[in-house]
């Protein structure tokens, strides 16, 4: 089986000097691909930094570009520019993480409102699929994406965590949806178990948003207690079994939904 991690913080500190052990781990469990996600503008720089240093031949390491909604306050003049030439750029495949977070409120909400249009006009004028970020905004992050969708080529609500009423909404707005290890939560994402079999084949997309949302189901679990793309293998398993999919079906249609979304190459 061939997995695609679409969503893995890989500049995280807590990987430093780890990087080619994770990724070795990764290759080994089945995750032949992973996009690294971007989270300000450093951050989408050092990841297209990783993905030219750890994957010479430009065939697994791919990443995003953009400013996380906590960091929208951060938006400045040169901020455009910057990622327009991250965006340029072969590896990069998506505008984003980008969105509104209106649970935590690290930025005001007119200035993560702003920095979402801004994205969304990038998207549009490159024809690139958007990764967006949503945490008790669906109401207004969907008031925003209408004005845009149209003209927009894809893109993917990651990491989803919401109700029924939310996840049909993004479905009607032709969105896809990405699922992490909030699945394998006991505490908090049983309500994801029924959900996940309305996500039609063709618009479900898997990821670890490691070193996050370590997958609670996992045996053993690790001592350090990080999250990583080799883990991925859980969020497969916990969500075929909802989905009532064989391991090898979920995989393979969701892997050819994650290289079409961020047209990666195929890997032999």
């Amino acid at each position: 089986m061939q997995l695609i991690d679409i969503g893995v913080n890989l500049t995280n500190p807590s990987f430093a000097e780890k990087h080619q052990a994770v990724l070795n781990r990764a290759y080994e469990a089945g995750v032949c691909q992973l996009v690294l996600t971007g989270t300000s503008v450093e951050g989408s720089e050092q990841a297209l930094e990783l993905c030219q240093k750890l994957d010479a031949d430009g065939q697994r390491l791919f990443a995003t570009a953009g400013l996380h909604p906590h960091s929208a306050s951060d938006w400045n003049a040169d901020s455009p520019r910057r990622l327009r030439a991250l965006l340029g750029e072969p590896r990069v495949r998506a505008v984003g993480e980008c969105g509104l977070d209106f649970n935590r409120d690290f930025s005001p909400r007119p200035q993560q409102e702003k920095v979402l249009e801004e994205h969304l006009a990038l998207a549009v004028e490159l024809q690139l699929p958007v990764f967006l970020h949503e945490r008790d905004a669906n109401l207004r992050l969907l008031d925003i994406l209408r004005d845009f969708r149209d003209r927009l080529p894809a893109a993917v609500v990651h990491c989803f965590t919401g109700e029924q009423k939310a996840l049909f909404s993004y479905l009607d707005l032709d969105l896809h949806i990405g699922i992490t290890g909030w699945i394998c939560d006991e505490r908090r994402g049983t309500h994801l178990h029924p959900l996940v079999r309305d996500i039609p084949r063709g618009r479900l997309m898997l990821e670890s948003d490691a070193p996050y949302l370590l997958p609670r189901s996992l045996r053993p679990k690790p001592k350090n207690g990080r999250n990583e793309p080799a883990y991925l293998t859980e969020v497969l398993r916990e969500v075929a079994l909802h989905r009532g999919e064989t391991l090898e079906d979920l995989a393979s249609h969701s892997t050819a939904c994650s290289r079409a979304f961020f047209r990666l190459p195929e890997i032999a």
